[in-house]
């Protein structure tokens, strides 16, 4: 029987990514606030404009978040040198949630999304406080925020150039988060401009690379990992990389408030093009046509009308064909963690960080 199929298995790669998580939250928001603290005490005196793009910058980043990426990096970094600097790794893990602020702002503005995590987006913050000046409140929203996120990509890039490493693995790491940005970037090309682009593709390159495949390849890399090790963890980031998308495309459409950081049915209402969608706009017809009509690309609706909506997608067979394809990722990523070249804890945490992003809204496991 391959690994990680037991209950017993499966129950303690659970446990080791909840520790690993609960170990690295903490830790890594503590680094992140004192990178800005910093840089607050710099632009302080730059005046009110440029203190509010920084402030906007920091709630966001702070607001929220399991730090997921901080802790696959934080894992594969301990797996390949258990007795490493914890220092380094946070390093690592700040980079990465900078990055992780950046790529959410630019997104939301793209997709005209008002709410992240709890509170209004970077460019609808940003609208209320820069409104006043020579710009419209929208322009200068979008303005802010597009300069907000250049911001917090300069902390990501500070705060590796920090890493207290040999220079040869340091200049390594850098590639790897420029490399990592370049991904992001071709795959939101493919999301918001390109016509039938390959939904995998897409998901592989916008999602899988910053939020997998670039923080397993970056931990091992400050962990002075050879490349046999990197292509081993590309073959675990793969599959799980795409299957992390698919389950932000299930929350996007099924998911509560509370569970996605943003309001229910927020791909509906941004009108955007998930693998949930896709899969369920070509079969709606008469009435569900309707009730999906009525919500998309819309703001003000009312619960009722996506009450409606969610349930004319859901009869499509759309959450179970993409929850299967979730689950069938998901196994092979645990096939690949039980066969990784790491120590025993971080196969079990990579293992456990896939069981994770089986359960979707509601608490359904995808199998």
């Amino acid at each position: 029987m391959p690994a990680y199929q037991t209950e017993s298995e499966r129950a303690r790669a659970r446990a080791a990514f909840a520790q690993l998580l609960t170990k690295t939250k903490p830790a890594v928001e503590s680094k992140m606030k004192s990178l800005f603290a910093g840089r607050r005490k710099v632009r302080a005196k730059n005046g009110r404009e440029v203190r509010e793009v920084v402030d906007v910058a920091e709630d966001l980043s702070m607001r929220g978040g399991k730090r997921f990426r901080a802790a696959l990096l934080v894992s594969t970094y301990l797996g390949q040198k258990p007795r490493g600097s914890m220092d380094v790794a946070l390093a690592g893990g700040v980079a990465l949630e900078m990055l992780q602020s950046y790529l959410l702002i630019q997104d939301d503005w793209m997709d005209g999304d008002v709410e992240r995590r709890g509170g209004p987006s970077a460019h609808v913050a940003l609208a209320s406080k820069l409104g006043k000046g020579p710009l419209p409140p929208d322009r200068a929203g979008a303005v802010g925020a597009v300069l907000a996120s250049d911001f917090v990509w300069g902390l990501a890039i500070e705060a590796l150039v920090d890493a207290r490493v040999d220079p040869e693995i340091r200049a390594r790491a850098l590639k790897e988060l420029i490399r990592i940005h370049e991904d992001v970037v071709a795959g939101q090309v493919l999301d918001t401009v390109a016509k039938d682009a390959d939904v995998e593709l897409l998901h592989d390159l916008k999602t899988g690379s910053y939020t997998v495949r670039g923080p397993l390849a970056l931990g091992a890399l400050l962990g002075g990992a050879t490349n046999p090790t990197i292509k081993a963890l590309a073959k675990f980031g793969e599959p799980l990389g795409v299957a992390f998308q698919l389950r932000d495309d299930l929350l996007g459409v099924f998911g509560t408030a509370e569970e996605a950081g943003r309001p229910q049915g927020s791909d509906l209402l941004a009108g955007k093009s998930s693998s949930v969608l896709r899969f369920a706009l070509p079969k709606l017809r008469g009435p569900a046509r309707k009730a999906v009509d009525g919500v998309w690309k819309r703001r003000n609706v009312s619960a009722r009308a996506m009450k409606a909506a969610i349930t004319a997608i859901t009869d499509t067979g759309s959450r179970d064909a993409v929850e299967k394809r979730l689950a069938s990722l998901c196994t092979r990523a645990e096939l690949h963690a039980s066969k990784l070249p790491l120590s025993q804890r971080a196969r079990d945490e990579l293992a456990g960080a896939s069981l994770a992003i089986r359960v979707g809204p509601g608490g359904r496991e995808a199998r």
